[in-house]
């Protein structure tokens, strides 16, 4: 019988992908959920397998089935899309940390260890936890959530803390616009970040984890949940995982909906069972974290990432990249896009090449104008700067910023007074409100543009604005406040005429 691949991921289930999976079994062939490759324009991407490789097939609309089957695509021999791994999109990448999304079944042990799973978590078990905590060090891996911080310093931070109880926790609160690589991730590979986490907990002496995942996200609380239980029963969670000295269990706790909670003191308040706000630093987490003890708190990207690092060597992960941006990071295309997805390939790949490359420019066609990049907090972007880097240095130069990840695009029909409203908008909405910069700032930065829009003394307004931009970014307690005025300022500088 020929097996038959369909992503169970959210973005192609929504599409339709359960119903295109019913047909084809019911047609005869052996179907295979997977996640997504990441090519969103092409959902449900149905792949069969053939002596060659997997043929692809997408989009394939429910409607499609009957006609696809009699023309061969049980064979591979209909007209389709041809090999998968040879497609443009996914040839130009470097797949390090999704290397095994949309291929494996998420929730077969079988699958994960027949296709790499667990070689770096039996590598590590094999070392002293210094050396693990070395080998991520030598990497120049660094956080994927938003500030960049090294994660072997912060793990060298936890394992140098004395405390008989040590936590890990991965903050999989994924709340940028634009963003969805946790999600898929934790859909399509969930055992890498297991392995991860089991490696973290490893080289910093602790025994318990969580998944702090947003409750919007329900089939990646459910696959992770699943994919835990596995690992269990399979001995690579519990009590001395893989055989080792090591006992390290895991956990899911489901978010609230507080995008403040993608803030890592937030997130302990939760999971603490309090209402998520920010902490006064120092202490850092990685000295007094979760219930007053030394704490691992990194994103998913950040500890999918260490599977690999210690399969293959720091070095080997280290020789990609660009300045001190090393390795691969994975970017998300969404907004006006003819392509949206996933692209995980090496830093100092420039903003342009992702954009028109990848994504196609607009899905509308017309002209690009700005391309947000980082989330709601990052800067905008105009098409003059497209040959920016994306590499943490050079973001930072102008004045911009990487995080997560997330490019959204837009095209010439945007209004950049009423995005810089949005950025103020969002920041009153979200605000945990324990600091008044952060909680009053965005109140009345709502107000300011308001009057800048409708031609009240708009040049004293923008001063007042840029005023009120350096109290947010110099007097608010975290990032929530200190970064909403970046895509204001952004927008005021290379989009001016939309304010006047």
């Amino acid at each position: 019988m020929t097996r038959v691949f369909v992503p169970r991921d959210s973005a192609a289930r929504s599409v339709g992908a359960d119903e295109v999976a019913a047909l084809l079994e019911r047609a005869g062939g052996e179907v295979v959920r997977t996640g997504s490759r990441g090519m969103l324009w092409l959902e449900p991407l149905v792949e069969v397998e053939t002596p060659d490789g997997r043929v692809g097939y997408g989009p394939v609309a429910p409607e499609d089935v009957d006609g696809l089957v009699a023309a061969g695509l049980l064979d591979g021999t209909a007209p389709g899309l041809g090999l998968v791994e040879e497609l443009e999109w996914m040839r130009r990448q470097q797949r390090l940390t999704f290397a095994r999304v949309g291929v494996v079944d998420p929730l077969s042990p079988d699958d994960h260890e027949a296709h790499g799973g667990n070689a770096g978590l039996r590598a590590a078990l094999a070392l002293p936890p210094a050396e693990v905590v070395g080998a991520v060090t030598e990497s120049g891996l660094r956080g994927r959530g938003g500030a960049g911080f090294p994660t072997g310093i912060k793990w060298r931070t936890v394992l140098d803390a004395e405390s008989e109880l040590k936590f890990v926790c991965c903050n999989a609160d994924e709340g940028d616009s634009g963003t969805f690589a946790d999600r898929m991730l934790m859909e399509g590979d969930p055992f890498t970040l297991i392995e991860g986490m089991t490696i973290a907990a490893h080289a910093v002496g602790a025994r318990e984890g969580y998944i702090y995942i947003r409750s919007e996200y329900p089939d990646a609380i459910a696959t992770m949940r699943a994919a835990i239980a596995a690992a269990r029963e399979r001995g690579w969670l519990g009590e001395r995982v893989l055989g080792s000295e090591l006992s390290f269990d895991l956990h899911v706790r489901v978010g609230a909906g507080a995008y403040i909670c993608g803030e890592e003191t937030s997130m302990l308040e939760s999971l603490e069972g309090r209402r998520g706000q920010v902490r006064a630093k120092p202490p850092i987490p990685a000295i007094q974290g979760l219930f007053g003890r030394p704490t691992v708190v990194n994103n998913v990207l950040s500890l999918a990432a260490v599977p690999w690092i210690l399969a293959h060597g720091a070095a080997a992960y280290a020789e990609l990249g660009v300045g001190r941006s090393r390795g691969t990071s994975v970017f998300q295309l969404a907004g006006n896009v003819a392509r949206g997805g996933i692209v995980e390939t090496a830093f100092g790949v420039t903003l342009g090449e992702l954009v028109n490359d990848f994504g196609g420019g607009t899905a509308s066609g017309r002209p690009v104008r700005a391309v947000q990049v980082g989330g709601p907090l990052g800067a905008y972007l105009p098409v003059s700067q497209f040959d920016l880097p994306l590499d943490y240095e050079a973001f930072a130069q102008a004045g911009a910023m990487v995080g997560h990840g997330g490019i959204v695009v837009f095209d010439d029909t945007v209004d950049m007074a009423a995005m810089a409203r949005f950025a103020f908008e969002f920041c009153a909405e979200e605000s945990c409100g324990k600091c008044t910069p952060c909680r009053i700032g965005a109140v009345r930065g709502v107000e300011t543009i308001d009057k800048i829009r409708a031609g009240q003394d708009r040049e004293k307004n923008l001063v007042l604005l840029d005023d009120l931009c350096t109290l947010m970014t110099d007097g608010s307690l975290c990032a929530m406040g200190g970064l909403t005025p970046m895509p204001v300022r952004s927008a005021v500088q290379h989009f001016a005429e939309d304010f006047r």
